[in-house]
């Protein structure tokens, strides 16, 4: 991969499709739960199965949320905007054209700030979800099913710009979005469910410009195939480029058994579509003081809070991203600190002990009862690990037929090593701190013994 990126440079924009967790769907009053529905084709009414006369009415919550998740990454919004048909033929679209949004969205520019810089974002609109196809074999018979329960399901669509310079780079991009509508609780953007979808567009260039191609990935379903699916193509064109053709503009699928893209259509332009203004639905107009009291009603974001955290408590960037594996889990940390700090506990210690797996933070349990485990926990003296360590080289070198022993296999001998160790080492040693120094020199001499 070096090869390649130093030849080609990266040229990548992710489109990000969200599921928002409404209780009815987008333009009518269907139940919006369509992975829990009892059978198939169950949620649904004239209007998301498009039948003649079935008139559509905005779901004012779904227009809410899509401007609140704008106004947390930065977005301008307009004040003005409307629903546009986007016109395209597939069985799964009942009408035979989307209501979305084309040149006025809801949310535009904002941006998102990763460790490989800031990817900054085109726009943020919202649309209704297609319906789902199953493709089963019945009497022998290949046969494809649709369900209309996921039709007309609100969904929320991220635009960036196409300034993702790695798989890994676009992968920590899609994670932070995920994690921001998780903890603003409008989706669970469960990705094994199709709440959350990813496409990519990707290109590459010899130097500062954008290319005259792109050729967009779809319906990408988790991270790992998202930056699997980048590098497949970062080589399929560049082994193109080097043969002096341009990579064809078109759409791919991902084959994650084949670790493969394979080619599905020729992409779309614009002009394809024939967006028109939706007759059925009014325009959306909105006012400053609207925006204001949505921008006022977000609670203070991941981002603001670990500020905080390095600023209040001086924790750094290395423990807060070694504490967070998701951006919803701020919240309950956020409250815990506080707590801490008024207990008269060093945050920092304790966000310390968390790390080190020394003490058990459970987020199902009630932030008293924590700090009370936490005090109990460093009753127990905490030996320094450069001591540990030297004792338990000791240890080994007296034992050596036990070592050998362990490392063929009798792992229940950590127990005769724990009980060595505490003969030699104060009374209220911290056992799991012992055990963890043992199984790392005993793996450690596995490895270069």
């Amino acid at each position: 991969m070096k090869k390649v990126t130093k030849k080609y440079r990266l040229v990548c924009g992710l489109e990000i499709h969200v599921e928002l967790a409404t209780n009815a769907k987008m333009f009518c009053g269907c139940q919006n739960d369509p992975f829990h529905a009892p059978a198939p084709n169950t949620y649904t009414c004239p209007t998301c199965l498009g039948l003649p006369g079935a008139l559509p009415v905005a779901n004012r919550r779904a227009v809410e949320w899509t401007i609140k998740f704008g106004l947390a990454l930065g977005c301008n919004i307009n004040l003005f905007s409307k629903f546009d048909r986007k016109h395209y033929s597939y069985p799964d679209l009942a009408k035979g054209y989307q209501i979305s949004q084309y040149d006025l969205p809801f949310c535009y520019h904002g941006a998102v700030q990763t460790s490989q810089g800031k990817v900054a974002l085109t726009r943020i609109h919202l649309e209704e979800d297609t319906g789902k196809l199953i493709h089963q074999t019945i009497k022998g018979k290949k046969v494809s099913l649709v369900d209309f329960n996921r039709s007309g399901v609100p969904l929320m669509e991220i635009v960036s710009e196409p300034d993702i310079q790695s798989a890994a780079q676009a992968a920590e991009y899609g994670k932070k979005i995920r994690q921001l509508v998780r903890y603003l609780g409008f989706s669970q953007a469960n990705m094994e469910q199709g709440e959350m979808r990813l496409e990519a567009n990707i290109s590459l260039s010899t130097d500062s410009s954008l290319p005259d191609y792109k050729v967009e990935v779809k319906n990408i379903n988790s991270f790992k195939f998202l930056e699997q699916a980048i590098n497949y193509e970062i080589e399929r064109q560049t082994r193109l480029l080097d043969q002096g053709i341009t990579p064809k503009q078109e759409t791919r699928g991902w084959d994650h058994r084949k670790n493969e893209t394979f080619a599905q259509r020729s992409k779309e332009n614009a002009a394809d579509y024939r967006y028109f203004p939706d007759p059925d639905l009014p325009p959306i107009k909105l006012t400053e003081k609207q925006i204001a009291d949505w921008r006022k009603e977000l609670p203070l974001l991941p981002d603001e809070i670990q500020q905080r955290w390095r600023e209040k408590y001086q924790l750094n960037d290395e423990l807060i991203k070694q504490l967070l594996t998701g951006a919803e889990q701020v919240k309950k940390l956020n409250r815990f600190f506080s707590k801490v700090k008024k207990s008269g506990l060093t945050v920092n210690k304790v966000a310390q002990a968390i790390v080190n797996q020394k003490f058990a933070f459970d987020y199902q349990v009630p932030c008293s009862q924590l700090i009370a485990r936490y005090r109990q926990a460093v009753a127990t003296t905490m030996i320094d690990q450069r001591e540990l360590e030297k004792v338990a080289a000791q240890l080994m070198q007296r034992y050596p037929d036990e070592v050998k022993r362990y490392q063929a296999g009798e792992k229940k001998l950590i127990g005769f090593f724990l009980g060595q160790m505490k003969a030699s080492l104060p009374q209220k040693v911290n056992m799991s701190q012992v055990k963890q120094v043992l199984e790392n020199l005993l793996q450690s001499q596995v490895k270069h013994g």
